[in-house]
This record gives C-alpha cells, structure tokens and sequence, in this order.
C-alpha cells in the first residue's frame, strides 16, 4: 500500500482520526477532510509529521467538495482509498425536528458520502482499483428514539453503498464499517461513559464485556482495505463486542 493516497472525511478527531493514523502507518499519504475543528486538524498535522494533510470543507456544500476534490487529485491522482466516516447528530423527538436539524444531518451523512463518491469514484475507476469504507452505524438497522434524521441518514448510507458496490465493481470495492461503543471523547462525553452508573448499563449489553478501542474499529478497517479481503464487497462489518446481532 506504500505511496497511495487516502481520504478520510472527518479524519482529524475521535474515530477518524484513528482511521487516518491506521493509514498513514500502512503507508499512504492522508488527505484528511474536516469542518471547523481548527485546533484538532493542526494537532493531527503536527503528530503525523507530515503524513496527515488536513483540509476544510463543509460536506453540505457542494460547490465546496468539488473544491476540495479536484485539490486532491491535482495534487495526488486517484486516491487508493476513500473513506466517508464524517457524520453529525442533531438528536429531538421526530416532531420537534426543524428543517435544519433534518437537512443538515442528511446532508453531511448522506449526500456528503454521495458528492465525495461522485467527485473521487471516476479517477479511482481510471487508475484499476481501490476501496471505499462508508461508516455506518447499527441505528441503520435498528431505530432509536429522538434520532429519525440521524436513523434515516444511515439507512440511506448503508443503501447507497450496496449501490456503489454494484455499479463500481469489479474495480473498486465498497464496504460499511459499523463501529459500536467506541472510547473516544465525543462518545463519553454523549453517552457519560465516565459515570459508573451510564458505563455499567452499556457494559451489561456488550457480550464481549468492555467498550470499543479506536483501535479495534482501525483494524477492521484495515482488514477492509487490504488485500485480505479482496473478494468482499457490498457488506457490513459490525465491530462492537457483541451488542448488535440483528
């Protein structure tokens, strides 16, 4: 994998920081997009050494994703994997949901997967190959209360992606990365796993009997992008200890 490039949306903080790390230590340059975090995409930069390459871009606008496209293939070619983690909740009774809390989570979790596909897809075609991870989440699956907009997004996303995987096969492959409880800042501070009481009610639905690591969603994206599993495409892989067996 030494030498290719990688794009990583939402990949200067929590998983997708991760999933930058993993990459840059298989050996490809990271192009790391991110929203409005400035401090976590310059602390990412600088503990990369160079090998993460934060850029900004707002997924829900269009003009600016075809920007940052055409920046990373001017600048790197056809990236040898692309991979849409970045996603926002914005969590309300589904009557209560404004038309901006319902627009601006599709968009991100949705369409922003879709314009980057659109805009990247081509060149990775053109070059023989690559692979396209789309982070999904088990809500795709099995709803939750006060999150219809974030639910309906990854539905969408898990939909779109089986799509991808037919029509960009055979070159590229497309699979969705399911991570459950991961131990990372966003992830505590939501669901106060640093609270016994919280922690102890998850715990008691996880098989395996501990939260996620980054690093455990970081190998299952390895794996997914690896030459290991090069006849796998247009499927799920769940990496949560158990919680979810639907």
């Amino acid at each position: 994998m030494g030498g290719r490039t990688a794009v990583v949306s939402g990949g200067t903080r929590g998983i997708g920081l991760a999933l930058s790390r993993r990459l840059q230590d298989l050996g490809h340059h990271v192009v790391a997009l991110y929203r409005g975090d400035e401090r976590a995409a310059r602390a990412a930069v600088e503990e990369s050494g160079g090998g993460i390459e934060a850029v900004r871009v707002d997924l829900t606008r269009p003009a600016a994703v075809r920007a940052a496209c055409e920046r990373v293939l001017a600048d790197h070619g056809a990236p040898a994997v692309l991979v849409n983690n970045a996603g926002v909740n914005r969590d309300r009774p589904v009557l209560d949901l404004s038309d901006e809390d319902w627009d601006e989570v599709v968009a991100t979790n949705l369409s922003g997967p879709f314009r980057l596909t659109r805009a990247l897809a081509p060149a990775m075609v053109a070059a023989g190959g690559g692979s396209i991870v789309c982070v999904g989440a088990t809500t795709a699956l099995r709803p939750r209360p006060n999150g219809a907009n974030y639910c309906a997004s990854k539905a969408g996303l898990l939909q779109f992606s089986r799509c991808l995987a037919l029509e960009l096969a055979p070159a590229v492959r497309v699979n969705v990365l399911v991570p459950g409880f991961t131990d990372t800042p966003e992830v505590v501070e939501r669901y106060r796993l640093d609270e016994p009481e919280p922690r102890g009610r998850v715990l008691e639905g996880i098989p395996l009997g501990r939260i996620g690591a980054a690093a455990d969603v970081a190998d299952a994206l390895e794996f997914l992008v690896s030459d290991r599993s090069r006849y796998l495409t247009g499927q799920q892989l769940i990496v949560d200890g158990g919680n979810f067996m639907g």
